[in-house]
């Protein structure tokens, strides 16, 4: 069986504030949002799959509505093709699934989609909103493979005995810089589509990666600059105001921590 969208190159990372979270479980959020539109859409989906074990299998397209996991479409893979279309009232994050697997994201909005699926990689190309989530995806992947091979550098390093404080700092220095690379890049991102559905999805992609809601200094970098719409975002409001709280909570427990110190 195929991977999901997010093991598209074997893994996908977020990097926030130095450090890097695996971006495990993130998927459901990509199917949370969607933004409302004055009038149908008509959509159309052309896809190509290598993989022959998919021949005679359904597909479904899915999003989430009023809580629930609705199928708005589906189609049977036939000699490695399949095809959809209709009407939507307005763009939509969705899910292509294969039975109850989730296997990628994709943009449901007006035009013709064009879907590739082999062993190796996982494409939703031919419009907008899909164009530019696949290339933020391709980036994205492309800094996290830079980020991973520094790891096997530190090993070439040590095996051709080079100093470990001079690894250490030239390493240091090499990922500092490549983070900061991957903060920026999903920075913009996100930025750049703040009036879309893209822009909430990968927020909250990038925030499904801490342990619990909670502010960082990117989020509230992200946030400062964030116009109306976004911030009113259902999902984006909820998790900021949990996040909030959780950092009252936060500091409330650090200045009882200090005064029991003191007290002692």
């Amino acid at each position: 069986m195929i991977k999901c969208f997010i093991c598209i190159r074997i893994r996908c990372t977020f990097v926030v504030e130095k450090v890097v979270y695996p971006m495990n479980k993130v998927l459901p959020f990509l199917l949370l949002l969607f933004v409302f539109t004055s009038c149908s859409r008509k959509y159309k989906i052309e896809g190509a799959s290598s993989v022959t074990s998919l021949d005679g299998k359904m597909l479904f397209i899915k999003v989430l509505q009023n809580g629930e996991w609705l199928n708005i479409d589906s189609a049977e893979v036939v000699h490695g093709l399949f095809s959809m279309k209709g009407k939507v009232d307005s763009v939509v994050m969705a899910t292509l699934y294969i039975g109850d697997e989730s296997i990628m994201p994709l943009v449901i909005e007006k035009g013709n989609i064009q879907v590739s699926i082999t062993n190796t990689e996982l494409v939703a190309k031919g419009t907008a909103l899909n164009n530019a989530l696949y290339a933020f995806i391709d980036k994205k992947n492309s800094l996290d493979v830079q980020i991973e091979e520094l790891q096997r550098k530190e090993a070439r390093m040590v095996m051709d005995g080079a100093d470990l404080a001079d690894i250490h700092e030239q390493l240091t220095h090499e990922g500092d810089s490549l983070m900061q690379d991957m903060n920026g890049f999903i920075k913009k991102f996100i930025s750049d589509n703040y009036e879309t559905v893209l822009g909430p999805s990968v927020f909250m992609m990038l925030c499904s990666t801490l342990p619990y809601p909670v502010m960082t200094p990117q989020i509230e970098d992200i946030m400062k600059d964030a116009p109306y719409s976004f911030k009113n975002n259902k999902l984006v409001k909820d998790f900021i105001t949990k996040a909030k709280s959780n950092m009252e909570l936060i500091e409330e427990h650090q200045r009882m921590e200090q005064n029991a110190t003191l007290n002692h």
